[in-house]
């Protein structure tokens, strides 16, 4: 579990955070919505450390992060996996090595038990046999689940998606949404997904947490959103471009 207690952050006069309290859970698909400039990317950043927070603090189980030695933060990121927008695998490494990669960085392990790890999460995500390709020779979906593999590749506790469906069309994002959510069931992860995709609230959104200029305006699940009264919210889901799709093709239907 990751539990965030009264969050700021501000770039000099810009207040991006505003006391952002909440839990993420294990075991369940967290979603982070909310428009570009609600302060998604910053939370996000702030949670796995790559920015520190003016104020308020962020518990990994009951460890403070900001608290936390240098040898202490370096052991807790062992434990988080990251799926980046656009996959950001390496273009001259091949499949194999891309996935190795976090193996290398911090897991003791020898050649034949990377390998045999390697093949083990490409297997679950149904990659099996792409070790040599190169990015460049795979489709964007396929991409994603590089990245996908690259991400549960150490076994972690935590895994951090930042829109991964970004660029994919509905039927692949659809199919990342199912195998991220099966991954978080399978190996019992806390998982969080930063998204502006309303297919993947609808889909997967266990707990989804709503951000509005840096307010945590609205949380609750993909059910309790047809009900929701934050009006916030409504304007947010109803401009997006699912429901502009559904309503034009109800329109033809006419």
């Amino acid at each position: 579990m990751i539990h965030v207690k009264n969050l700021n952050k501000s770039f000099n006069s810009d207040h991006v955070l505003r006391g952002i309290t909440t839990d993420f859970q294990r075991g369940i698909t967290n979603l982070i919505i909310g428009q570009s400039g609600s302060g998604k990317s910053v939370f996000l950043k702030c949670l796995i450390g790559l920015l520190q927070p003016d104020s308020g603090s962020v518990f990994y189980e009951d460890k403070e992060y900001g608290k936390l030695s240098p040898k202490q933060k370096r052991e807790l990121r062992k434990q988080m996996g990251m799926v980046f927008q656009g996959g950001a695998l390496f273009d001259s490494m091949t499949v194999e090595e891309n996935v190795m990669f976090p193996l290398k960085m911090f897991n003791p392990m020898s050649s034949d038990q990377m390998l045999n790890r390697v093949n083990e999460v490409l297997d679950r995500v149904n990659l099996k046999g792409v070790n040599k390709k190169l990015p460049a020779d795979l489709s964007g979906g396929m991409q994603k689940r590089v990245s996908i593999a690259r991400g549960i590749v150490n076994y972690p506790k935590y895994l951090f998606c930042d829109e991964p469906n970004s660029g994919l069309d509905p039927r692949t994002s659809s199919v990342i949404d199912e195998l991220i959510q099966e991954i978080t069931k399978e190996y019992n992860i806390t998982t969080l997904i930063n998204t502006h995709d309303m297919n993947s609230v609808f889909e997967i959104g266990e707990k989804i947490v709503f951000l509005k200029d840096g307010i945590l305006e609205w949380t609750g699940d993909s059910q309790s959103v047809h009900h929701c009264e934050n009006e916030h919210l409504n304007n947010f889901v109803y401009s997006s471009n699912l429901f502009k799709q559904a309503r034009k093709a109800n329109l033809k239907g006419l």
